[in-house]
C-alpha cells in the first residue's frame, strides 16, 4: 500500500457535486524545529478494543444472522457465513490448534490465497493466541526455485501448515517444508507427512480451553506476520499486534465516519497476504459489523469478468481496488446499463492504493457517475505500509492532485526529518509495528531515537505556508540516485508520472541509470493492449507487437509528452526500451504485488542498459526520433 497517490489537478472554475457522505477533516497541530516538522491530528483516537476479535464477539451478539463472509461455491452459488457462525467455527478451529503446540515460535503458515475455510483458520489461529503467516500464493505456484518461500520459512519456522487444495502447492512443500510439520488441507494427498483434513478442526470439541486462551491474549500479543513485498530487499516479516490492527481500524472509522452510519459492504479480491486486502479491507468489514463478498477475479483482462459477475451481483457501498482494477471498470461502467445499476445502488466511497491513479481514468469515472447518479464519488487514497498495519494519512484535505497523501490519521503523529535533499517520512503511533520478526538489527535501523518509523518516504508540505493543507509523496529515498554530472535525480515522481502519462500501454517503468550522463527509461509495456493498439492477431509474438509502427509511435509522442516540461538532465528523458521480457518474480525483480524492485531490475539488466546506452539496442526510441 505504499504510496497511495492521486493524480487530480484542482479545478477552481470547477464546483462539481459530490455524493454526500460522513467525512472526517481534523485540524493538525505543525511545529517545526531545527529543520524537523512534525505533524499530528488534534482529533484524539478514541479508546480501541485490546483485540480484534472482541468485534467478532460483539456483532456475533448484536447481528448474529446477518452475513460476515460469503463466496461462490463450485455451482456459483453465494455461500454465506453469519457472524454467530463464524464465531462459533473460530472457538472450535482454536480449540482444536492449539493440540499442536503452535505459538509465535512455531506459528500457522497459510500458503494458499483468500478462501473462507482462510479465514476460519486464521482466524481460529488469533483466537487461540497463535500467530499465523498468510504467505503469497506467488512464492509457491509462480516460483521456480521457491527462494522466496524458503526465506520465509526459515524466518518463520512453522510448526503447522494449511492450503485449500495440496496440488498446486505439493511441490513447494515437498522442496520447502519439512517433512514432519502437519499439512491441513480441504483436498488431496501428500504423502509421506502428517496431514489432517479441514473438517476435523471443525470438530466440537470443549471450546473452554480456547476462551481461556483468547481472554489470555492482549493488545501486545502477536495477531500475525505479514511480510514486506521485498521491493528492494528480502521480504521481512512485520510483527503485527492486536493493538495496531484495532487502532489502524478507529483511526479508518474516525477518518470515514460513514462506515458507523451503515454496514460496509465490500466485494474484494486483494490478497489477504498484503496489508491492504487483509489488514485494511478485511479489517473495516469486521470492525463495523459489515458483510465481506470474496471476489475471486482479478483486474485483467483474463480475469475481470469474474469481478463484473460479482459487481452484478451485490452492491457495495465502497469499492477498494488497485489502480489496474479501476481502469477494467471504468470500461464495463460505461458500456453496462445494468452494471451501473447495481455498482451505484449504495456506493459512498472510492479508494485506490498501490500506483497512481491516472488522470484519464479518473476523469471516466466521474463521467459516468455524473451521468448516471447526478453526482460525483468522492476517490480516497494515502499513504500506508505494512508496519504501520497500514494507514498513517489519508487524502481528506481540500486538495486533489498528483502525488497528494493528504493529512495524519488521528493517533499517528508524522515528522518530516531532512535526509539528503530531501524530507524523510517518519511514524509514530499504535498503528506502528514493534520490530521486525528475528531480525534485531533490521529493527534497530529503522526507528530513530524518538521511536519513530523510519518510511524511506521522501514526503513534502503541499504548500510550505500552509501546512493545513497537508503532504505529498516526493519518491522514495532508496531509489533516488546522481547522474555523472553530480545533478541529483528525484525518481519516485518521475517514474510515476512516467506511469500515468502511459496509460494504457505501460505497466511500470524503471528510470535508468546512475553515474551516467542521461536518464533513460525501461518499460514493461502492457502487452494485450498494445497488441490491440498494434491491430494484431493474438499469434503474433511480443516481439511484434513492440516493434510494431503504431506501437512504437505511440511511445514516441509518449516520450515527447513526458519531455515537454522538462527542465535540465534530472528531468529529461534521452531514451526509452520497450523490454520484451516481463520482470522476474524470481529474480526479485517484481514482487507478488506487482511492484518494480528498480535497483534488481538494473542489476539484472546491466548488459542490457549498457547497450542501450552506446546506443546499439533496436528496441529503443531517441528523444525526438526513433532509433
Amino acid at each position: 500500500m505504499k504510496p497511495a497517490i492521486s493524480p487530480r489537478a484542482s479545478d477552481p472554475l470547477a464546483t462539481p457535486r459530490y455524493r454526500q457522505v460522513a467525512i472526517g477533516h481534523p485540524d493538525v497541530e505543525v511545529s517545526q524545529v531545527d529543520g524537523i516538522l512534525r505533524m499530528r491530528a488534534k482529533e484524539p483516537l478514541a479508546p480501541l478494543p485490546a483485540r480484534l476479535l472482541e468485534r467478532l464477539q460483539h456483532w456475533a451478539r448484536v447481528r448474529p444472522h446477518q452475513t460476515f463472509i460469503a463466496a461462490r461455491d463450485s455451482a456459483g452459488m453465494w455461500r454465506e457465513v453469519s457472524y454467530a457462525q463464524m464465531l462459533e467455527q473460530v472457538r472450535a478451529i482454536a480449540a482444536n490448534l492449539l493440540g499442536f503446540g503452535l505459538s509465535a515460535q512455531r506459528p500457522l503458515a497459510i500458503l494458499s490465497g483468500n478462501d473462507i475455510e482462510h479465514l476460519q483458520i486464521a482466524l481460529g489461529a488469533m483466537y487461540a493466541g497463535i500467530a499465523y503467516c498468510p504467505v503469497s500464493p506467488a512464492y509457491s505456484v509462480l516460483s521456480q526455485d521457491f527462494a522466496k518461500l524458503r526465506h520465509v520459512c526459515e524466518v518463520l519456522q512453522p510448526g503447522l501448515v494449511f492450503v485449500s487444495d495440496t496440488a498446486p502447492f505439493q511441490r513447494a512443500i515437498e522442496a520447502v517444508i519439512d517433512t514432519r510439520v502437519p499439512v491441513v488441507s480441504l483436498q488431496g494427498v501428500l504423502p509421506g507427512r502428517p496431514q489432517v483434513a479441514f473438517s476435523r478442526l471443525l470438530d466440537s470439541p470443549d471450546v473452554a480451553a480456547a476462551d481461556a486462551a483468547f481472554a489470555a491474549t492482549g493488545a501486545d500479543t502477536i495477531a500475525k506476520f505479514l511480510f514486506t513485498s521485498g521491493s528492494t530487499k528480502l521480504p521481512k516479516a512485520v510483527i503485527t499486534t492486536q493493538r495496531m490492527l484495532c487502532a489502524n481500524q478507529q483511526m479508518l472509522l474516525q477518518t470515514f465516519p460513514v462506515f458507523a452510519e451503515e454496514p460496509p459492504v465490500l466485494v474484494d479480491w486483494l490478497p489477504w497476504n498484503h496489508t491492504f486486502g487483509g489488514s485494511h479491507n478485511l479489517g473495516i468489514v469486521l470492525y463495523n459489523g459489515g458483510s465481506f463478498y470474496l471476489d475471486s477475479g482479478k483486474p485483467t483482462v483474463q480475469g475481470f469478468a469474474e469481478t463484473l459477475r460479482n459487481l452484478k451481483d451485490i452492491s457495495p457501498t465502497a469499492y477498494l481496488t488497485v489502480p489496474k482494477g479501476w481502469e477494467e471498470l471504468v470500461k464495463a461502467l460505461e458500456q453496462d446499463a445494468a452494471l451501473r445499476e447495481r455498482f451505484f445502488a449504495r456506493i459512498k466511497l472510492f479508494f485506490f492504493a498501490a500506483a497512481g491513479l491516472s488522470q484519464s481514468i479518473w476523469d471516466r469515472l466521474d463521467r459516468v457517475a455524473e451521468q448516471h447518479c447526478g453526482e460525483r464519488i468522492r476517490m480516497m487514497a494515502g499513504l500506508g505500509m505494512t508496519e504501520a498495519a497500514p494507514s498513517c494519512t489519508f487524502t481528506t484535505g481540500p486538495l486533489s492532485m498528483a502525488g497528494y497523501i493528504g493529512l495524519p490519521a488521528p493517533g499517528c503523529e508524522v515528522k518530516l526529518v531532512p535526509v539528503g535533499d530531501k524530507l524523510e517520512g517518519r511514524f509514530r503511533g499504535p498503528h506502528i509495528m514493534p520490530g521486525y520478526w528475528r531480525a534485531e538489527q533490521q529493527t534497530a535501523e529503522v526507528f530513530d531515537a524518538e521511536g519513530y518509523y523510519c518510511s524511506g518516504d521522501a514526503l513534502k508540505l503541499a504548500d510550505p505556508d500552509n501546512s493545513q493543507l497537508g503532504l505529498m509523496f516526493d519518491g522514495r529515498i532508496a531509489e533516488d540516485f546522481k547522474l555523472s554530472s553530480g545533478v541529483f535525480v528525484s525518481v519516485g515522481p518521475l517514474r510515476n508520472r512516467a506511469v500515468l502519462e502511459g496509460s494504457p500501454y505501460v505497466q511500470d517503468v524503471v528510470v535508468a541509470a546512475p553515474d551516467r550522463e542521461c536518464l533513460g527509461i525501461l518499460v514493461f509495456a502492457r502487452l494485450p493492449e498494445c497488441r490491440q493498439l498494434a491491430g494484431l492477431e493474438p499469434g503474433a509474438s511480443d516481439a511484434q507487437v513492440l516493434t510494431s509502427a503504431a506501437v512504437r509511435e505511440w511511445f514516441a509522442h509518449w516520450l515527447q509528452r513526458l519531455n515537454r516540461d522538462a527542465q535540465g538532465n534530472a528531468s529529461r528523458i534521452e531514451w526509452v526500451a520497450l523490454l520484451e521480457e516481463p520482470p522476474s518474480i524470481d529474480h526479485g525483480e517484481i514482487t507478488d504485488k506487482g511492484s518494480i524492485n528498480q535497483r534488481a531490475v538494473l542489476q539484472r539488466r546491466a548488459q542490457t542498459v549498457e547497450a542501450l546506452y552506446r546506443g546499439e539496442a533496436s528496441n529503443m526510441l531517441r528523444a525526438g526520433r526513433a532509433a
